[in-house]
């Protein structure tokens, strides 16, 4: 099986490096600046035409809008919130428990081969490293699933969006933001369940799950079969071109610049060449892990997630240690702010929009995409990944997102480096604001980027996967084909300046959010009765000593 597995990593490798062949003969300067202005030039109007549509925005006054697809998830979070009776509080001890395996037992058959193909398919499923069998159907354990989830959110938006919220926002804009994220504890709560509820399972054990399957499973359950297709198509079109700008291009973009920014000093004097190659060893690295499904990129993210949380929340604690006196003064900014803010933030309105804008596009709380991963858990109790789930918007947006606006607030008392109510470089303001306090931090925000890049990609690289199999079947030719195309934008990504086809990317990921907002709502009776099974389960289990 080994060996096999090898033969396979070594033919994916040889065919990526074929495809990617004619882009590193045609990347040389002049052709690929010119290539690339004249894609997005190309593509810019009907860019713009589709971000129009998706982030169409209520003029609110005084400057102010706010998109309607941000309205859908603030109110949506707002009902589940109140409809489960602040899951994001009464469950939180339990979620800790529950993604620590306090109530998770493997059989003693777990990982057993059985000889007899029949044999394999009727009890056991079984695949290497994978427990399948009656309990505990899935692919990953619930912290691998959570881990792999946190992976493609926690990410560049925790570093540059937070900057970005606060230089228009200002200080108070914190505040928003850490609501925005408790409350979307209570959507990754719902949704998460309904995707290990209504997943599907193949012979070989593989997992499929996500809003594509509940939305068309679930709504059919309730009479609504049609909706609930046209629904889960039109998300899986959305997942797929989201997972390759949102969740890839843009990642590889970001990640080649900041890379290469520390050795080049200026972000202008890199060569295209250099991204290129940037480029194509991310995209050998990423190949190397999406080759072996949920599973590897589980194994992957539960060792660098932490690790990249650490690293960055270290040098986080270290300058705001450093500043410790400073600390009171900016939550009391961050108090003051949020309602009474400075008018150039464009007044209280203004600043709760930004707030809650950036949170929700950190946590992607509503947009579906953390029910693909958590579907693939080894759980027989859906509710109980919902438990998980929830955790996630906690650890994105209320700390992490959270410190990040602590040491930007505190580090820029005086104006150093941005000017509220002028929109600033996301990625640039946080390095300067670490490094004023800790020289050399640029190196350790560097390799933050591109563990956050690099992780975002695995993960979406999964949740693209999954959407093009529900479209075009669950065959081997399917997937290996996404892979390639995934691989190639990495390289695409890095090496091209892409904003229009980035942006509309974006717009795909956001317009995931109305059929899986709307769907959670018709089915939120569905995940409180799974939620009413665990908790019973939680309360008479006892585990073998």
């Amino acid at each position: 099986m080994t060996s096999k597995i090898f033969k396979i990593k070594q033919q994916f490798l040889l065919s990526l490096l074929i495809l990617l062949t004619p882009i590193l003969a045609f990347c040389q300067e002049p052709a690929v600046k010119g290539l690339d202005k004249q894609i997005d030039e190309a593509f810019t109007p009907f860019s713009n035409f589709i971000q129009s549509i998706i982030f169409f925005s209520i003029p609110l006054g005084n400057n102010v809008s706010i998109p309607i697809v941000l309205i859908v998830l603030i109110l949506g979070a707002l009902f589940f919130t109140l409809y489960f009776g602040f899951p994001n509080i009464k469950y939180f001890t339990l979620a800790i428990k529950t993604v620590r395996g306090d109530y998770y037992t493997p059989s003693a058959n777990s990982n057993q081969i059985v000889p007899d193909d029949n044999v394999r398919k009727t009890i056991l499923d079984d695949m290497p490293d994978t427990i399948r069998d009656e309990a505990h159907e899935g692919e990953v354990t619930p912290f691998q699933a959570l881990t792999a989830a946190l992976s493609a959110t926690v990410g560049l938006g925790n570093i540059a969006s937070v900057a970005v919220a606060l230089s228009l926002g200002g200080p108070g804009a914190t505040f928003w933001m850490i609501l925005a994220g408790f409350l979307g504890m209570s959507t990754k709560f719902a949704e998460c369940t309904l995707g290990v509820k209504y997943r599907e399972i193949d012979a070989d054990g593989t997992v499929h799950g996500g809003p594509m399957y509940y939305l068309r499973k679930g709504l059919a359950d309730k009479g609504l079969g049609t909706l609930g297709k046209v629904f889960a198509v039109f998300f899986a079109i959305m997942c797929i071109g989201g997972s390759f700008g949102g969740g890839n291009m843009f990642q590889a973009n970001q990640a080649a610049i900041q890379f290469l920014n520390v050795i080049y000093g200026d972000p202008t004097s890199i060569p295209t060449s250099a991204k290129t190659v940037f480029g194509v060893i991310v995209a050998a690295l990423v190949g190397v892990v999406i080759i072996g499904g949920i599973k590897r990129i589980g194994q992957v993210t539960e060792k660098v997630v932490p690790f990249m949380a650490v690293l960055y929340v270290g040098a986080a604690l270290i300058v705001l240690g450093l500043n410790a006196s400073l600390i009171p003064t900016a939550f009391e900014l961050m108090f003051e702010g949020a309602f009474a803010p400075m008018a150039i933030t464009g007044g209280f309105i203004g600043v709760l929009i930004q707030g809650f804008q950036r949170a929700a596009f950190s946590n992607e709380a509503g947009v579906g995409s953390a029910a693909i991963a958590h579907s693939a858990v080894r759980t027989s109790h859906p509710a109980s990944e919902g438990m998980v789930a929830l955790l996630e918007p906690f650890i994105d947006t209320v700390i992490i997102c959270t410190m990040t606006a602590l040491v930007l607030i505190i580090t820029n008392i005086e104006g150093q480096f941005m000017i509220y109510g002028q929109k600033a470089d996301g990625v640039s303001a946080t390095s300067a604001a670490f490094s004023s306090s800790l020289p050399g931090a640029e190196y350790i925000l560097t390799i933050a980027v591109v563990l956050f890049a690099f992780s975002t990609m695995l993960s979406w690289s999964y949740y693209g996967l999954q959407a093009w199999k529900f479209l075009f079947g669950k065959s081997k030719q399917a997937d290996i084909t996404y892979k390639l195309l995934f691989c190639l934008f990495v390289v695409i990504g890095a090496a091209a300046s892409l904003d229009s086809v980035i942006g509309f990317s974006d717009a795909m990921i956001f317009a995931m959010v109305f059929p899986n907002v709307i769907g959670l709502l018709i089915l939120a009776p569905v995940v409180k009765e799974e939620v009413a099974k665990y908790i019973s389960f939680t309360k008479t289990y006892k585990k073998p000593e």
